[in-house]
């Protein structure tokens, strides 16, 4: 019964994480790590570290399916990739020293907000008008905007890939399919130095946890991003502020009840 509560409770928690991944570039640490503490009592920064992990197959399978699409910026996102993946490991680091209720809150509400944006004012962003940016501006606002990233990425395990789309819509003026692509490859390796983090400092977690969760997130991952490249950029956005929304709502209630 407890291996069939386990099965059970991780395949729940990695559609939510898969979906949100492939539809909107979403850390699956958001939704797998409140999950996993509350219902399995997995301790919180194993949990992260669980959630990270399952985000790199998850982003991986995400980003080739946008890119088959023409849809992922590899060569202009290798400075926000670095500064990215820099402040990731020092997030999960500091994550260490954190009480085991630092991951909810104000995250959560954040994302509401940004979730609402997307509904509310969607990203009109075309292609063409990506091109337009300053080159220099764009180097500014991709190490500050990557060291924010990956801070909150290494130190919550969630958010990091919203709060990417974030800057990569409204900052960097990226078209939306475009910025989901090429904020799924980026998380993929944020998610990779992340998790490695923070099994190195706190130790390795429950492994029939882990592969659960990787193996299922994985699949829901390439379900979605599959979906999502076949949806127009109108459908993208609110497809992405429902998921943002709704997500933070549930694990605001979820750690709430717990």
């Amino acid at each position: 019964m407890e291996l069939l509560i386990k099965v059970l409770v991780c395949f729940i928690a990695a559609a939510g994480a898969g979906i949100g991944t492939g539809f909107a570039g979403m850390s699956a640490a958001a939704v797998i790590g409140p999950m996993l503490v509350t219902f399995l009592g997995i301790p919180a920064y194993h949990a992260v570290g669980i959630g990270l992990m399952s985000d790199v197959l998850a982003s991986l399978v995400s980003a080739w399916t946008y890119k088959k699409n023409g849809n992922l910026d590899v060569k202009r996102s290798i400075l926000l990739l670095i500064s990215v993946l820099t402040m990731t490991a020092v997030g999960s680091y500091v994550a260490s020293f954190l009480p085991e209720k630092t991951m909810s809150g104000t995250m959560q509400i954040a994302m509401i907000i940004i979730g609402l944006r997307f509904l509310l004012k969607p990203v009109q962003t075309t292609k063409e008008q990506m091109a337009e940016q300053s080159r220099n501006s764009r180097i500014v606002k991709s190490v500050v905007g990557g060291a924010i990233v990956g801070f909150i990425c290494g130190t919550v395990g969630a958010g990091g890939g919203m709060m990417l789309l974030f800057v990569l819509t409204s900052f960097l003026g990226y078209e939306m399919h475009m910025a989901v692509g090429t904020s799924v490859f980026i998380m993929a390796f944020t998610a990779l130095t992340g998790g490695v983090s923070h099994f190195a400092v706190g130790g390795m977690p429950d492994m029939v946890s882990l592969v659960l969760c990787v193996t299922f997130t994985f699949l829901w991952a390439r379900i979605a991003a599959v979906i999502a490249n076949k949806a127009s950029a109108k459908t993208l956005n609110r497809v992405v502020g429902i998921v943002m929304i709704t997500t933070s709502i549930v694990i605001l209630a979820v750690n709430y009840l717990s």
